[in-house]
């Protein structure tokens, strides 16, 4: 976007911090040796002023750290934190922080790890001879590795373990916090009808050159929760009398996808298995698999261990069928995987159907 990548500049800002003053100016060229440096955080401390910077990439990077006592330079360049021989790539794109009482310094930070999404993670940090060494540094060269486990910040009391929210019973009139729509939401797509204990999706009509799910907007979704895990959601499909084509389903969204899909057709509800590679580039769905089932309601499943995914479904919510084949999920636009639902129709008419999700739940 801005034409030219791998370099640093510094501007002055407004006491208010609401506009520049004056023109940037370029105080660090990392071409030879920090390409692709991005994400900068600036501090001072003990008369310095620290650039602190991720290069080489979002998967296969390391920390870099830039110091001067002037904020145009020049600056002194040192690389804090690298995979070394650990397993958490591309440690960087974070920030530093200390603890309450400042006795405690650490670095945050995430480990991209494709479909998965982007893990947080918490290094330690100490500082020697004015700079930091981020994780545990084993042969002393200034330069640390990651930690996979570290004694816990000391922040002067004990907290209970606490997880983001996964599972949703759809009591509640607002949606949990764990949703996230596709695109630009519009109030009508979905109704927290908290007296049945439903969420309602109104069937969104698809645009005019539709291809597949990755146009539509009214996904709605959740980031992956964990490598691995099983998701199942129990939906019924009510259709607009009026035409066919209305669907539901349960999706795992990236730039390739796949969809256990519940549709009404003219021989009645079918549910199929379909794939899509490629999304991004407009490539259509493939059928792997389908059945005709006996009403509008099902249960619907997918089991995924270490972003390899395995579609069912249920009539009873007991016994589970495998439909389809294995479906390896992808990652999305810099953001991992997701997974969840959506209702949509074939054309533009001044009603339509929808689909009530009575829950979707997260297990191991």
């Amino acid at each position: 976007r801005a034409n030219l990548k791998s370099v640093l500049a510094v501007c002055e800002m407004a006491p208010d911090g609401e506009s520049l003053i004056g023109q940037p100016k370029i105080v660090y060229d990392g071409h030879d040796v920090d390409v692709t440096i991005e994400g900068t955080k600036f501090y001072k401390r003990n008369g310095y002023y620290y650039i602190m910077s991720p290069a080489g990439g979002v998967p296969t990077g390391w920390e870099t750290i830039l110091r001067s006592k002037s904020p145009w330079g020049p600056y002194e360049r040192k690389v804090v934190l690298a995979q070394g021989d650990t397993d958490i790539n591309g440690p960087h794109q974070g920030g530093w922080v200390d603890t309450p009482d400042g006795g405690e310094d650490w670095f945050i930070h995430f480990q991209d790890v494709g479909p998965i999404g982007r893990i947080v993670h918490l290094n330690p940090v100490h500082w020697i001879e004015d700079w930091p060494v981020m994780g545990v540094d084993k042969d002393g060269d200034g330069c640390g590795d990651p930690v996979r486990t570290y004694k816990k910040p000391n922040v002067g009391k004990t907290y209970p373990k606490a997880t983001p929210q996964e599972s949703d019973e759809f009591n509640d009139i607002n949606l949990g916090l764990q949703w996230q729509w596709h695109g630009n939401p519009e109030p009508w797509w979905g109704y927290n009808n908290a007296t049945k204990g439903v969420l309602s999706l109104y069937s969104v009509p698809v645009s005019s050159g539709y291809k597949n799910l990755w146009d539509v907007p009214n996904l709605l979704l959740q980031k992956i929760p964990a490598p691995t895990f099983t998701a199942t959601m129990k939906v019924t499909l009510t259709p607009d009398k009026r035409y066919n084509g209305e669907r539901t389903g349960l999706v795992v969204m990236g730039l390739d996808y796949a969809v256990l899909a519940l549709e009404k057709t003219d021989e009645g509800f079918r549910l199929s298995e379909n794939e899509c590679h490629k999304a991004d580039k407009g490539k259509p769905e493939v059928e792997n698999a389908s059945v005709m089932i006996p009403d509008s309601t099902a249960y619907l499943r997918v089991k995924m261990a270490d972003g390899v995914c395995n579609f069912s479904y249920s009539l009873d919510g007991k016994k589970f069928k495998n439909i389809g084949k294995p479906f390896t999920a992808r990652e999305g636009k810099w953001i991992g995987a997701k997974i969840g639902t959506f209702c949509t129709r074939p054309k533009v008419a001044n009603d339509g159907g929808r689909a009530d999700i009575d829950w979707f739940r997260i297990t191991k």
